[in-house]
């Protein structure tokens, strides 16, 4: 018997539910099948049923006088809260008692009648305060009594009204939620006591002097109660704006006043170092008061005021009472605190500079302009520049402000007094780099090189240096008084990356001299060995190309026939190899090694030329007047009274004066000493030095001012050949670009004119102030 297959339904059933509420649900139909029977054959047939479930015919209600009992429960819960006794009923069957009031719409209600029970009650508070004595004297307690009773409303309240919501919890969470013009419970409390207790007049003003008196009784270094300023600002800030209209307000003004008055009275106590200390204590003081109990919001303004009060209206009074003395005594921790606060102020920092770069071109005036600080000028000009350096490091935190102003006054200051920074600098480069420097090592050498090209970076008359710094190089080349030629080399390495390789280009050409000097006397001693007659005398020559080297003035001296026979062969040999060329002698740069007998033996004397040239008379006699030794060595007379002086005054007394003294005085008479003693083999004698002949000085100063004059002059025509026709002022301004050293217009001037007369160039006949090239 075949079976017809199950049929899909296609309706879904709506189920009622017993809540009132309907939802869809889909129920699966099922087929009945039906049997059916009979000798042929029978047929299925199949039908769905149709569940209906109704919903409530009525809404229950709630019993009679159900509200106005609930309510009678509720009111004497929040009753008991506010008189702080026990509550008679079970939270729970309170809190389900007005979720039942909230489901039958009676919410509103509810809420007026919890705000009024709630008003009630704190109107009641206002009358222990009003009725509370409270008279305004420093020592009295009246105010501390009178904040403690207020805070402990204030906590009551906050309890009560905790309690209060939790019970109305529903309320707050469904007809309040719901209704965005009511505040919630907590809110509502809080506009209660702000409208009732604090915006009373004498309440409030009670409230805010006494939390002014307390902060002030602190600030005056008493121990105050601070959980109870915490905790009644605290009030104050949760009840919105009473903190920023009442408070606030009041306390920046008296802040103001008290630090006003502070700041003027502590300028005229203190010295800085010690009101510096005292701004920074009060900072930190105000500070730990915006934690421990002000509003976060105080913090910029109170912080501002103290700033503006103790530190804005003293700013120059206080650099001009104590910077100097804090930058002269190195006072390092207060320099770093003055820095701090003067950066925390606005403009602070800006008169800090000024202050800073006066003090340092002040102070290093002193140190230049002084001719009797000459000896120790650049030694202390290092020694001030690392002070700064490190002031600068430490206590201005690398503020590249500071470092650019700094180096503006440094070169400020130093060219105050043209060409002599440049020349001493010259001379202490020498003083490092001569041999018999002991002090320093390689290394601090090379430091000190690089402390000194800082400071050259400040001249404007470099080539005062060059010019001095060559002629003292010459003399440590051609003496052999160089400490290290990598020394050297690396000064010259520095100065040519500082002024690039024309600066260096002469002194380089030096160093090569001096290099080809050495393979001309290989070659000249193996010309020497082919000679019939080598001679006793071991000659070294150095060739020196005239336009390197500073300009020497040569002396004609009487040299003995040994000497001159030698010389000539060196002239025959040299000039064999380089025709063309001349050779001039330069003897004031001669030095020679004498070997001597005393009695106690045989000695060697290094001694210059001319100390040679008197020593070896002494192998023909025994004593020689002044004038017998001026007439047989032919050496200029100052040259000749400075070598007897070195020869028979000095250390080493290889002569002895008749009569003795220190001075070399015409008529002196000069005898061997053949006593003469020393603890060395080889002694040498040095050369008594002329105080750096002053006549030295000017001239090389005159040579570099006559160099200057040849550089004007090239660029005037260099510039004028290019542009062919330009103005007075725009040539005058195109000079000062090209040229690198410090030039007065009236030196250009005297320029033009001079280059007009030799036809170089000439003026426009209608406008004098126009030039021409005269091609």
């Amino acid at each position: 018997m075949a079976e017809e297959p199950q049929k899909k339904p296609h309706l879904s059933a709506l189920v009622g539910h017993t809540n009132g509420l309907t939802k869809s649900a889909s129920l699966a139909a099922t087929a009945t099948r039906v049997a059916g029977g009979g000798g042929g054959g029978g047929g299925a047939t199949a039908s769905s049923k149709k569940l209906v479930i109704k919903n409530f015919r009525e809404r229950p209600k709630l019993p009679d006088n159900y509200t106005q009992d609930t309510w009678q429960k509720l009111h004497e819960a929040v009753g008991a809260i506010q008189s702080s006794i026990s509550i008679k009923y079970n939270l729970e069957e309170l809190y389900q008692a007005v979720e039942n009031l909230c489901s039958y719409k009676v919410s509103a209600t509810l809420y007026k009648q919890l705000r009024q029970v709630c008003e009630e009650h704190v109107k009641a508070q206002i009358l222990q305060f009003r009725e509370y004595p409270f008279v305004m004297h420093r020592n009295s307690l009246d105010s501390l009594l009178f904040l403690r009773k207020i805070n402990k409303c204030w906590q009551d309240h906050c309890r009560q009204m905790i309690m209060i919501r939790s019970i109305f919890l529903f309320l707050d969470r469904t007809y309040v939620l719901q209704n965005s013009m009511l505040p919630s419970i907590w809110d509502m409390g809080l506009e209660l006591f702000r409208n009732h207790i604090i915006s009373d007049k004498q309440v409030q003003t009670k409230t805010i002097d006494g939390i002014l008196l307390l902060i002030e009784r602190e600030r005056n270094g008493e121990a105050v109660d601070r959980s109870l300023l915490r905790s009644l600002l605290s009030m104050l800030s949760d009840l919105q704006q009473v903190y920023k209209e009442s408070f606030e307000q009041r306390f920046l003004e008296e802040t103001n006043c008290l630090y006003a008055a502070e700041g003027q009275r502590l300028m005229q106590e203190r010295e800085v170092p010690e009101y510096l200390h005292h701004v920074n204590k009060r900072l930190e003081e105000e500070g730990d008061r915006v934690i421990t109990y002000l509003d976060h919001s105080t913090q910029k303004p109170l912080i501002a005021c103290v700033e503006k009060q103790l530190l804005g209206e003293h700013l120059s009074a206080i650099l001009q009472k104590g910077l100097d003395n804090l930058l002269d005594e190195n006072r390092i921790s207060d320099l770093t605190q003055t820095y701090q606060l003067f950066s925390r102020v606005k403009g602070g920092q800006q008169i800090l500079l000024q202050h800073w770069s006066e003090y340092i071109k002040n102070f290093g005036t002193t140190i230049v302009v002084n001719p009797e600080k000459d000896k120790d000028m650049v030694q202390e000009l290092l020694d001030f520049k690392d002070k700064v350096d490190h002031i600068i490091e430490v206590c201005f935190q690398k503020n590249e402000k500071f470092i650019n102003l700094m180096k503006e006054s440094f070169e400020t200051f130093i060219n105050k007094r043209p060409n002599k920074p440049a020349e001493l600098i010259a001379k202490y480069v020498d003083s490092k780099l001569r041999a018999g420097n002991k002090e320093a090592t390689d290394e601090e050498l090379e430091r000190i090189l690089d402390k000194i090209m800082i400071i050259f970076r400040f001249i404007h008359g470099k080539d005062v240096f060059e010019a001095f710094y060559k002629k003292d190089l010459a003399k440590r080349l051609l003496v052999g008084k160089s400490a290290s030629v990598d020394a050297e080399k690396s000064m010259l390495s520095k100065l040519k990356h500082e002024c690039g390789a024309a600066f260096t280009s002469k002194l380089e050409g030096m160093f090569k001299d001096m290099e080809l000097s050495k393979d001309v006397m290989v070659q000249f001693k193996q010309y020497m060995q082919n000679q019939s007659d080598p001679g006793n005398i071991d000659l070294t020559v150095n060739i020196l190309t005239m336009g390197y080297w500073p300009t020497y003035t040569p002396m004609e001296v009487h040299l003995n026939s040994e000497m001159i026979k030698l010389q000539e062969v060196f002239k025959t040999f040299y000039l064999g190899k380089h025709s063309g060329r001349k050779l001039q002698w330069q003897t004031t740069l001669g030095h020679a090694v004498l070997k001597a007998e005393f009695k106690e033996g045989k000695k060697e004397f290094q001694v210059s030329l001319f100390q040679t040239l008197v020593l070896l008379m002494f192998n023909e006699g025994d004593e020689f007047s002044f004038e017998e030794i001026k007439m047989a060595t032919g050496v200029e007379d100052s040259e000749l009274r400075r070598t007897l002086q070195s020869l028979a005054c000095g250390k080493a007394r290889v002569l002895i004066k008749n009569p003795k003294g220190k001075d070399v005085e015409d008529g002196d008479k000069f005898i061997f000493n053949g006593d003469f003693k020393h603890k060395l083999f080889r002694i040498k004698i040095n050369q008594i030095q002329m105080k750096e002949t002053v006549e030295e000085q000017v001239s090389t100063t005159e040579r570099v001012f006559q160099d200057r004059q040849y550089q004007i002059d090239a660029a005037i025509v260099r510039i004028m050949k290019m542009r062919k026709t330009l103005g007075h002022n725009l040539l005058v301004s195109e000079l000062y670009n090209q040229l690198k050293f410090p030039v007065k217009p009236g030196d250009l001037k005297k320029r033009i004119e001079s280059l007009i007369d030799r036809d170089y160039m000439e003026r426009d006949k209608d406008n004098p102030n126009q030039y021409h090239y005269v091609a």
